[in-house]
């Protein structure tokens, strides 16, 4: 596929073997790129650290993105050991269960911003983080969905929040362009995660994706896997700003 040889990628989302994040680190371990792979907390530790053991990962740490603390001994561990980050992939939504099932008009101004902070804000503060780390440039990825561009059923306050994160994505690779670091949305269709687990009626949407996608096949972790290690490569080095759909055309169809 693409030759990621001494590379050093940060993969932030793992929660088990069907996470997006997994996909991901697995085609970039594939592709020769080192590992840094971070878990949420001590609850999540077990069903994470397994997983990156199991693809050699250097640097296995915990990661709340609202704790600076958390944030700050990462990166010095990034910093110690390798001295560089060629690659950032954010892959983390959250929303309070009340919120993501109500309306809109309904949504609390406190769930409102947890969820853009978590969801959004914080790639953009992971970022920050790893410019400096990145002087002869790099790629940074996060995962949306076309909820962000289009009214997807029981898809609720997540719609408007993954708009925000296309948006700010589009911004920073505008800024991040002249420092050769990419800046980039991975867009698959509806996968079963355990994130997707908390939307209402998960299964349908899922069913209707395999039914209308012009390829009848729902994408999976390692179509998003192999397309991330393809904007990890050099040969995608002049690509940046974009909305990468992975979803068998099913984004296309009205």
């Amino acid at each position: 596929m693409f030759d990621l040889t001494g590379q050093k990628a940060l993969v932030v989302g793992v929660a088990n073997d069907q996470s997006i994040a997994w996909g991901c680190a697995k085609a970039l371990k594939a592709q020769g790129a080192e590992l840094a792979i971070t878990y949420l907390n001590a609850k999540a530790e077990p069903h994470v650290r397994p997983l990156a053991e199991s693809l050699g990962a250097e640097i296995i740490a915990p990661l709340d993105v609202r704790s600076e603390a958390d944030t700050d001994a990462l990166f010095g561990q990034i910093t110690e050991r390798w001295g560089k980050l060629d690659t950032l992939v954010h892959s983390i939504a959250f929303s309070l269960k009340d919120d993501l099932h109500g309306r809109v008009v309904d949504c609390s101004a406190e769930g409102f911003g947890l969820a853009m902070d978590i969801s959004v804000h914080s790639f953009l503060r992971l970022i920050r983080c790893a410019e400096p780390l990145m002087p002869n440039g790099g790629t940074c990825m996060t995962v949306s969905f076309m909820g962000a561009q289009r009214v997807v059923e029981h898809y609720n306050i997540m719609g408007p929040v993954k708009a925000a994160l296309e948006a700010a994505t589009r911004y920073a690779a505008a800024e991040l362009g002249p420092s050769g670091i990419s800046v980039h949305a991975l867009s698959p269709g509806p996968l079963q995660t355990r994130a997707a687990s908390g939307i209402d009626a998960f299964d349908n949407l899922l069913n209707d994706a395999a039914e209308r996608a012009p390829t009848h096949h729902l994408a999976t972790i390692e179509d998003v896997g192999a397309y991330a290690a393809f904007l990890a490569s050099r040969e995608a080095a002049n690509v940046t700003g974009g909305i990468h759909p992975i979803d068998g055309g099913y984004s296309i169809i009205g």
